[in-house]
């Protein structure tokens, strides 16, 4: 048993638990061992979350590749979406991998590449990190929100209804028709919110 192990049991339960039900003690029963064996590799839950992120990681990079030909719009709407697409794998995927610490140095050859292909681009070394970044936060969050609603493709948790909704808000006919736009049609959302972020990175510095 080494870590990849427990990080590979650990995402496939997180399907079936999701964040708040994977315990080390749940991991243990999944590798037929007693929970204390887990504590040579992981102190705490959030070791555990850094090598589930890691390893997520891994599995996310295989499929990148850095096409000039795209340029680099088309660049950062393929990462994002299959950033997107790897998060939505997993129940809770996107609170997973959000403020886990990479372990080991893997994530530098990606981090080079992303940022060298920007600078080829004509981004300053800032210029391409804040880029970068700010795509990154918006599907995080993004998908950290969707995730709220529906756990895993085809679910929808309890109480998001959208004609529950609307008949309940029904003195407030904004608010009451904003509900598809704030719970529904994430395809199409995410692809506008990228649209627009980056709009607003050529604009901001004027690279197009």
């Amino acid at each position: 048993m080494d870590k990849t192990r427990v990080a590979d049991t650990a995402l496939d339960l997180l399907n079936d638990v999701g964040l708040e039900g994977l315990t080390l003690r749940a991991i243990a029963k999944e590798l037929d061992v007693q929970a204390p064996a887990l504590y040579w590799h992981f102190k705490n839950k959030q070791a555990l979350l850094d090598e589930m992120a890691t390893e997520m990681y891994r599995r996310m990079v295989v499929d990148i590749v850095y096409e000039p030909a795209a340029g680099w719009q088309g660049h950062l709407r393929e990462s994002n979406h299959g950033l997107r697409q790897s998060l939505l794998r997993y129940r809770d995927g996107a609170k997973v991998f959000s403020g886990s610490r990479f372990t080991g140095d893997q994530h530098g050859e990606g981090m080079e590449a992303e940022l060298g292909y920007l600078l080829r681009a004509g981004f300053t070394l800032q210029q391409a990190v804040r880029a970068s970044t700010t795509a990154f936060l918006f599907t995080i969050g993004f998908v950290t929100e969707e995730q709220g609603v529906s756990p895993l493709p085809g679910e929808r948790r309890e109480g998001f209804d959208l004609e529950e909704r609307t008949a309940m808000l029904a003195d407030y006919p904004l608010a009451a028709a904003a509900g598809p736009e704030l719970f529904d049609r994430y395809e199409e959302r995410f692809d506008e919110g990228l649209d627009l972020i980056i709009a607003g990175i050529e604009t901001r510095y004027g690279i197009h």
